[in-house]
């Protein structure tokens, strides 16, 4: 590494050989974090929504026990979530720094988090649309597939959207845990050593970030809503 690097600021024409690695760190991050939430939040939302008095098999002791277990992981701010499950975290990826360490604490706060807006985006929905699905003789999982995700679809959009937002947060925060990505970068250049061009670029390039994002989701909320 250049002698111009390890001074307090970073020059502007070297500033982006730090970044894009950093950025696309994230952007793995992220992305490996969104599939596992939108799968597993989204099926705990639907559990969650046909388990109460609206759904389609009321289960109210299980719906209780259930939703209790889904809102620990909303309970705890994110840096408090990542100190508690360490050793979690250590038995799944053999490691408590880097990217995979990460990856586990991230899950764990965005999936009942993305649960819950799932299944408000299905409480939202007119009762007649588990209405229809019975009498058109469809089997649970034809009801849920074709009538309450499709009719909530732009919800459950706006809802990804949102906690894609949160999850690039949470990687920010991430960094302090040496996790990699735009976090790690501003603590190690822009908190540690007062690199004031590295700790601009990166929260430029966060505020981009989210509104791109923003933009995007707002765009599909727009094209599925009928």
């Amino acid at each position: 590494m250049s002698a111009s690097v390890l001074g307090n600021n970073t020059p502007w024409s070297e500033v982006h050989t730090l970044l894009i690695p950093a950025y696309l760190e994230t952007l793995a991050m992220v992305g490996i974090v969104m599939v596992f939430v939108i799968a597993i939040g989204g099926a705990t939302g639907v559990v969650l929504y046909n388990t109460s008095e609206f759904g389609l098999f009321p289960r109210r002791r299980f719906n209780l026990v259930f939703g209790w277990f889904a809102n620990i992981g909303r309970s705890l701010p994110f840096l408090v979530l990542m100190a508690a499950i360490i050793p979690f975290t250590r038995l799944i990826t053999g490691t408590t720094i880097g990217i995979k360490a990460a990856i586990v604490p991230m899950i764990i706060a965005g999936t009942p988090f993305f649960a819950r807006l799932v299944e408000n985006a299905l409480r939202d929905l007119p009762k007649e649309v588990n209405a229809v699905g019975l009498v058109s003789c469809g089997s649970p999982l034809q009801i849920i597939v074709k009538a309450q995700l499709s009719e909530a679809l732009p919800s459950v959009i706006a809802a990804i959207t949102l906690n894609t937002i949160s999850m690039i947060e949470y990687s920010a925060i991430a960094g302090t845990i040496g996790a990699g990505g735009i976090g790690y970068l501003a603590v190690l250049y822009g908190y540690q050593r007062f690199d004031h061009n590295i700790m601009i670029s990166t929260i430029i390039i966060l505020i981009l970030s989210i509104q791109i994002v923003q933009w995007i989701g707002d765009r599909l909320v727009r094209k599925t809503s009928h």
